[in-house]
């Protein structure tokens, strides 16, 4: 349901997705980068919907854009978007004919698939491992590679930093490393990237030809360190649909773990963790409804979630905010991953498609 246009008014729960602030957030990167976008919209744009946003992301003339997988670039070419598509993730040889019949760039560092690659003569960037230790050719081999290098160059290399979020030095020395590994191949490619949305967060302007934001551009900052803050993009809505007046005593949910001690009220949210809201959030989420913060009560269920709603009032219809904001209180991404011990990387990517998206346009 990615996308849909089902009104709000409408909607059991939804996702509400600023357009405007996704790009003034990428705006923002590259004015700071100096340097044209490669933005990552893999794992369906962190879960915001990839196509609208690689539409939405085309006013700012990016270079291309990056994905994960085949089937992720294929969606993007069938929607019309022309502009370079990376694959990441290292593809096996029996996925480089789907690739090429989608007119996509492979990142390639395996001399046998490099050659199996060259005939197509479609372009190709070479992965350099410089200390993820994930995919690529490690540093060290690149001039290894000379002849295959040498007869089929690349339109790119790049590498990925492990730690760009911490001044801890890692990033200079894997770009050191970079740089090292450049100097052995038979000649430089026209395009060399390795900034990710942390990395920019920090340094500017980019020493390469291309960065590759990610998570900033859906909202979600660094943390300590970073000179760069984003606006908010995600806003995560439910719809009260029951109410209970409780006595003490009385239990919440699955396991009993949520106990009335004396009276009090809880709502019932339309929403749970198949659409992405997480059960680790169970007893600790914190709510926004209206104007005021509640907390989920008891165990968060595959579709509803409750909410202690005791001193904040509270109709069937309602509407909650899970994440984003309610008036002047705020609920980001990194606050709500926070509350349920995981990344916000995985909150957004976590969000399921069961859920209409509802947009609003880029602002011009």
């Amino acid at each position: 349901m990615t996308g849909q246009s089902l009104p709000a008014h409408a909607a059991r729960a939804w996702i509400d997705i600023d357009l405007g602030a996704l790009v003034r957030n990428g705006a923002a990167l590259m004015r700071r980068a100096g340097a044209p976008l490669l933005p990552m919209v893999k794992a369906d744009a962190y879960g915001l919907g990839a196509v609208p946003v690689a539409r939405a992301l085309e006013r700012l003339a990016p270079w291309g854009f990056g994905v994960a997988t085949v089937a992720e670039g294929a969606e993007l070419r069938a929607a019309g978007i022309t502009r370079p598509v990376v694959v990441f993730t290292p593809l096996l040889p029996r996925d480089l004919a789907a690739a090429l019949a989608a007119e996509l760039t492979p990142t390639l560092f395996r001399a046998e698939d490099i050659r199996a690659w060259a005939p197509s003569g479609r372009p190709w960037h070479l992965a350099i491992e410089t200390g993820m230790n994930r995919a690529g050719v490690p540093w060290t081999l690149v001039g290894a590679l000379a002849d295959v290098l040498r007869a089929h160059p690349p339109e790119a290399a790049f590498t990925h930093f492990h730690s760009a979020d911490r001044d801890d030095g890692s990033r200079q020395q894997q770009e050191q490393r970079l740089r090292d590994a450049l100097a052995t191949m038979p000649a430089r490619p026209p395009l060399v990237h390795a900034e990710n949305s942390a990395a920019l967060e920090r340094a500017a302007p980019s020493a390469w030809n291309v960065v590759r934001p990610g998570v900033f551009l859906y909202g979600v900052g660094s943390g300590e360190g970073s000179q760069l803050q984003p606006e908010p993009v995600v806003s995560m809505r439910a719809r009260v649909v029951d109410i209970h007046d409780l006595t003490e005593g009385e239990t919440v949910s699955y396991g009993a773990r949520y106990q009335a001690q004396g009276s009090r009220r809880v709502a019932t949210l339309a929403v749970g963790y198949a659409d992405g809201y997480r059960r680790a959030l169970s007893l600790r989420g914190p709510v926004l409804l209206n104007g005021h913060e509640v907390r989920v009560a008891g165990v968060v269920t595959m579709d509803m979630t409750m909410i202690d709603v005791t001193d904040v009032p509270c109709a069937v219809g309602d509407v909650a905010t899970l994440i984003g904001r309610d008036g002047p209180r705020v609920l980001t991404a990194e606050i709500v991953a926070r509350a349920a011990d995981l990344s916000p990387y995985e909150l957004l990517t976590g969000l399921r498609g069961r859920l209409p998206r509802v947009y609003a346009g880029p602002a011009e």
